[in-house]
């Protein structure tokens, strides 16, 4: 018995050890930071129970903090203090009073005794934390070595985008905080949120009631088309605005911002069901349960109509404070506008006539989208649409998101408006991650690996250089139609989001692929400590 319990307690003693190590950071993190300079011949810090986090702000600061908190004891499992005051012995500072040009810079200086995560703003405190966070390693440690050394990092492009549609499906309040997290863990800023399709409108607006009560909900879910299986049970959903504002909050706590799109004057079908008097033909209509461009779009001759852009865009804003407003304006057919009496009037009213590239049903189109700009600047906010808004005479200040290659970015440039760049080609994550997709989940359709993500270079040399600055930024999409769960919605977007990231952040000269590859394994890590569902193509690919 006795030489039993010695056994018990050398192996309580071995696991104690074990349980105890030491384990070393590292800052070669995804997105790479701009600049790491270690000072090898300083000592580590010792990051374990004895070190308390110090935040030097106010609550946005103190939240940094507090996440930094978090992060720690769930990466290691070593529980830190929170304080706002100065502490003796080892501490990790956040604070904001760093001079920079740009206002998400930050610098992380580490010593044998202390850290320092000092941003130009609260949001750059906030990028800091997450580089520290991606930093350490995900397994239980009793110390963690920090290199002594200095990191000075900041975004390439201020505007970086992650959007997810939720009009194909819905997706609940708890599901889109979780896209928002995987947003901010990859130092994403903007949340382009899509509300509204021929599918489903998603968003509450009290104006009008019909909107939610009719037009969020189909009479089945077709997953798939071509070969769909309608399951014949009704579905949908949609936000109401104490929750589109709860959301809001939690994402602007990340520093992400949410950008609200209403898909106008196309992909209006279930705004037609819930109010028939919007279209050219007065219906019936019927929320969609299939895919594809729908040929009835809301009637541009109809003062009715106007109202209704104008009302709902207004009420959009009392919910959304965002600077940005999207209101789609792809993929809209002009076949009901030809035949419509209202449509042709308003035409002839306008004086619009064909100016030899596009027809005056085209150039009514941009009739819509200027209601839509007048309204959203009448309140201090900026217009975003997709690329074919560029089809008419629009105003400079509306936003080209330029999503059928690059062509729209380039014109959209050249004429003078600012641009976001999305093409398909490297920003759609919904398209397939292998070439074999007997082995995958359901796509749309494609081919998009990590590497051509990767390599991703949204500026466009055929601009000048004063062109360029009106290249805010790129985005990746996540369009919906054959994405029913938020595992799926993971699988989709994870790793490729790592690679869009860095497209994002990192400098041109600062990319390597074969090194982004090895530091990837590591963000898994994090991916499998959360729970999220992630492809693996990356790990053996040649």
């Amino acid at each position: 018995m006795r030489q039993m319990k010695k056994m018990m307690t050398l192996c309580a003693l071995v696991c104690l050890a074990f349980s105890a190590k030491a384990v070393d950071a590292n800052y070669n993190v995804i997105p790479l930071p701009q600049k790491i300079e270690l000072n090898k011949s300083a000592g580590a810090f010792k990051l374990d129970n004895t070190v308390k986090i110090v935040y030097q702000g106010g609550k946005d600061l103190k939240r940094n903090a507090q996440f930094l908190a978090d992060y720690v004891r769930e990466d290691v499992g070593l529980t830190l203090p929170v304080a706002g005051k100065a502490s003796k012995g080892k501490v990790i500072v956040v604070k904001a009073d760093l001079k920079d040009s740009n206002h998400e810079a930050y610098k992380i200086t580490v010593t044998g005794n202390s850290v320092t995560i000092n941003g130009a703003s609260a949001a750059g405190a906030f990028y800091g934390v997450q580089t520290l966070r991606k930093a350490l390693p995900q397994e239980p440690a009793s110390e963690v070595n920090l290199p002594s050394g200095q990191i000075y990092d900041y975004p390439r492009f201020g505007y970086r985008g992650g959007m997810l549609d939720c009009g194909r499906h819905f997706f609940t309040v708890d599901e889109v905080k979780n896209y928002i997290d995987i947003l901010a863990l990859h130092n994403i800023n903007q949340f382009h949120w899509h509300l509204s399709e021929d599918q489903g409108w998603r968003i509450e607006i009290k104006k009008y009631p019909n909107l939610t009560k009719v037009g969020a909900w189909r009479k089945r879910c077709d997953i798939v088309s071509g070969d769909t299986v309608a399951d014949s049970k009704p579905y949908g959903g949609f936000y109401t605005q104490a929750q589109a504002k709860e959301i809001v909050k939690y994402a602007a706590d990340r520093y992400v911002n949410v950008i609200p799109e209403i898909d106008m004057p196309g992909h209006m079908t279930a705004a037609l069901a819930s109010y028939p008097n919007l279209g050219c033909t007065g219906g019936p209509y019927e929320v969609r349960s299939t895919w594809g461009v729908m040929a009835d779009v809301l009637c541009a001759g109809n003062d009715q109509t106007i109202a209704f852009i104008k009302e709902v865009l207004n009420e959009l804003m009392d919910i959304f404070p965002s600077k940005y407003i999207h209101v789609g304006g792809d993929e809209c057919p002009k076949a009901n506008w030809e035949k419509c009496p209202k449509c042709q009037a308003r035409i002839k009213s306008l004086g619009i006539v064909s100016d030899g590239k596009h027809s005056a049903e085209t150039l009514l189109q941009n009739y819509i989208t200027e209601t839509a700009y007048k309204t959203i600047s009448k309140r201090g906010r900026r217009m975003i649409g997709w690329d074919e808004v560029l089809d008419g005479n629009i105003s400079n200040n509306i936003i080209i998101m330029s999503w059928r290659g690059t062509k729209g970015g380039i014109a959209g440039a050249r004429k003078g408006n600012d641009v976001l760049m999305t093409p398909t080609s490297y920003c759609y994550f919904d398209f397939y991650q292998s070439e074999d997709h007997s082995t995958e989940p359901r796509a749309i359709g494609g081919y998009l690996p990590v590497k051509t993500v990767y390599s991703f270079e949204p500026m466009p040399q055929e601009l000048t250089a004063e062109q360029q600055k009106h290249i805010l930024g790129p985005q990746e999409n996540l369009w919906t139609e054959f994405i029913a769960t938020m595992p799926h919605v993971e699988y989709m977007v994870l790793p490729r989001i790592d690679a869009m990231c860095e497209v994002q952040w990192t400098n041109p000269e600062r990319k390597n692929y074969d090194d982004f590859k090895a530091r990837v394994p590591h963000m898994m890590k994090i991916y499998d400590k959360k729970g999220w569902k992630y492809a693996k193509h990356i790990l053996t690919e040649k």
